[in-house]
């Protein structure tokens, strides 16, 4: 089965495999480009990057309701446990791997803030790689989520990635151009834009950044609408 990536909106996307469906940093009650509400998510596994409002809002609620697992760090996997009755936690730190039914998940560096919408300490932000088995076959997805550029993004990279996810909005995140500077980092073989245009400070011409990719890496480029899918 192809792996399906869907962009939901802002930074939330659906990794849709043979295993199942996994939903990443769910904002989607609250969010102005959101395709669907959280009551109409489906998941098994949710990944939550970081603790701040616009990456984890939905993300006890989605849970509960359809009784899937949180894959965050260790101090926000705590709080959604005590705070919002969460029962599936897998709570882990930065270089950790979690062993899951669709394959690895593992915890990468991510330079960002991570104050819980209570004001908790949220731990360390984090980025995610995916290893998923694909018949017999292993993808890896880079996941940078909120984060600036950082040159260990290289290090990251040499693992091998097919698809990485990068933010492109700038202001709470590394911008279009340091983007293209991440992507030549991870040299992934296509690179989408991710956390840009649910609010003006954060609009950016991704199509523009799709050429820089195009004309100064060596990966392709894919920009999606919100709802749209890319397939690998």
């Amino acid at each position: 089965m192809a792996i399906k990536l869907t962009w939901l909106g802002h930074a939330t996307w659906s990794i849709e495999t043979a295993a199942g469906t996994i939903l990443l940093d769910p904002f989607l009650n609250d969010n102005p480009s959101a395709t669907i509400k959280a009551t109409d998510a489906n998941a098994d596994l949710i990944l939550v990057s970081h603790g701040h409002a616009d990456h984890i809002s939905d993300a006890a609620e989605i849970a509960n309701r359809i009784g899937a697992t949180i894959v965050t760090n260790y101090e926000i996997a705590l709080w959604l446990e005590k705070n919002h009755g969460v029962k599936n936690t897998i709570g882990m730190n930065i270089g950790g791997v979690a062993q899951t039914d669709f394959g690895k998940v593992k915890m990468t560096p991510a330079l960002h803030s991570s104050g819980l919408p209570d004001g908790s300490y949220g731990g360390c932000p984090a980025g995610f790689v995916l290893t998923i088995d694909d018949d017999g076959t292993e993808k890896k997805i880079y996941f940078a989520c909120d984060t600036g550029l950082f040159s260990d993004m290289a290090l990251i990279g040499e693992s091998g990635i097919d698809v990485a996810v990068l933010p492109i909005g700038d202001l709470f995140t590394m911008g279009p151009e340091d983007s293209v500077a991440a992507t030549k980092l991870v040299q992934p073989k296509t690179v989408l834009p991710t956390h840009f245009n649910t609010w003006p400070p954060i609009e950016q011409n991704a199509e523009q950044w799709a050429e820089q990719i195009r004309s100064k890496t060596e990966s392709a480029a894919a920009v999606l609408k919100p709802g749209e899918t890319f397939t690998f």
